[in-house]
């Protein structure tokens, strides 16, 4: 099957792009929705600003579309990431270096022309942004399981020697800000991780983390009201953005004293603690993050560290995993590019016994949610990440349907 067109559309995402750095000096008010206050991160001209996505639709021989969404994560431009991903500036670069490379194609094998695509340079000899990478592959992967009719998780288990498994992937779902009435809403229907939390700024966390204690002891509770079922009982997994380690000056005993005290407090549900710290650049990052996994590996404390900062390349992930820097790796999808990208993270955090968590963000849309679904029944990490929006009911019913409509149809296939 052959690559007849390509056709690009402007679309919205789930949710915004936010001027991480801004929010984390805490040089704004509260609007509404929005912030007030002057960005700081190049190409930012609001604190907030709406997220923007670019749909790849492949109009295939046969007349099938297949079809992908280029996407960028919420904090855009922060911790070494690609920077605004605006479909205006970006959809020219599209014309220009991808789909020449596209049209007239033989639809193979994913993993290759992915590879290829992945690989591309623009005119100024540099990688093509995350988004567009993201994006692409994803259309392609859509393109090749419609050429062999099979399913996007069929087509990974073949082309990488993988072993299919007809089951659900744990979901982790996102609060936001409005983070009680929003873990509500993941009780009521029983999320397998929750609650995310957003504690992005010092304020939120309390100076001595006792703003984080209060809630997660409030959250615990409230799992006990609201569960119908009496065995349920969801991991608990926050996300700080490096405020635990501002709160305790990055200090490791103290940020792992802290740890054990709500590892306690939670008991028996699980914890991790996602970018305990932010050290402002890669090198420290891996450092201080694989101090910190020491530290309560050695003194037997029940919490497991994330990392998620400045482990934004396939190439971060595997340093990161070597060093240890983390019990687990958010596999942040639309920062690695290209979805092959992707599939040999999660492999290779297998391979080494670090915990895979194929992530992503809230300003994503409902296609790469679902693709991201596709590869993680094919590759197994430990979560993925319900998405798009911070709605919770919205992502979650996307990943959740699309989960079990594939579990459903490969047990049905077996049979």
């Amino acid at each position: 099957m052959i690559i007849k067109d390509v056709v690009l559309s402007k679309g919205l995402t789930g949710f915004y792009f936010d001027d991480q750095r801004a929010i984390r000096q805490g040089n704004f008010t509260e609007n509404g929705l929005t912030y007030d206050g002057v960005p700081v991160t190049p190409g930012f001209v609001k604190i907030r600003q709406a997220g923007e996505s670019v749909s790849i639709q492949l109009v295939l021989d046969d007349g099938q579309v297949a079809y992908g969404d280029c996407a960028a994560v919420q904090y855009s431009g922060a911790g070494g990431r690609d920077p605004l991903f605006l479909a205006d500036k970006y959809i020219p670069q599209i014309q220009e270096y991808v789909v020449p490379r596209l049209i007239g194609r033989k639809l193979t094998s994913f993993r290759a022309l992915a590879e290829e695509i992945d690989g591309l340079r623009n005119g100024e000899d540099k990688p093509l942004h995350t988004a567009i990478r993201y994006g692409v592959t994803q259309a392609i992967l859509d393109a090749v399981a419609r050429s062999r009719k099979l399913t996007m998780a069929e087509v990974i288990v073949e082309e990488y020697g993988l072993e299919l498994k007809a089951a659900p992937v744990k979901i982790f779902a996102q609060t936001g800000d409005d983070r009680r009435l929003n873990a509500d809403r993941m009780i009521i229907k029983h999320v397998d991780v929750l609650p995310h939390g957003l504690f992005n700024n010092i304020n939120k966390l309390g100076r001595q983390g006792e703003h984080l204690r209060d809630y997660l002891a409030w959250l615990k509770q409230r799992v006990q009201e609201l569960r119908v079922d009496e065995d349920y009982l969801p991991d608990f997994q926050v996300d700080v953005y490096g405020t635990i380690g501002e709160a305790f000056d990055n200090d490791i005993e103290a940020i792992g004293e802290y740890t054990k005290q709500l590892a306690e407090l939670v008991a028996p549900h699980r914890l991790a603690i996602e970018g305990p710290v932010d050290c402002g650049s890669k090198e420290e990052q891996i450092r201080v993050m694989a101090e910190l996994r020491a530290y309560v590996d050695k003194h037997n404390i029940p919490v497991q560290f994330v990392a998620d900062e400045w482990c934004n390349t396939l190439e971060d992930i595997k340093d990161f995993v070597l060093a240890k820097a983390g019990h687990m790796i958010q596999i942040k999808a639309p920062d690695l590019g290209g979805i092959n990208n992707s599939v040999e993270a999660v492999l290779f955090c297998r391979e080494h016994g670090v915990i895979p968590y194929l992530g992503g963000t809230c300003n994503e849309t409902e296609r790469s949610a679902q693709i991201t679904v596709q590869l993680a029944v094919a590759t197994r990490p430990r979560q993925i990440l319900s998405k798009p929006g911070m709605g919770v009911d919205e992502g979650l019913c996307i990943c959740t349907n699309e989960m079990n409509r594939l579990v459903a149809l490969l047990k049905s296939k077996a049979r």
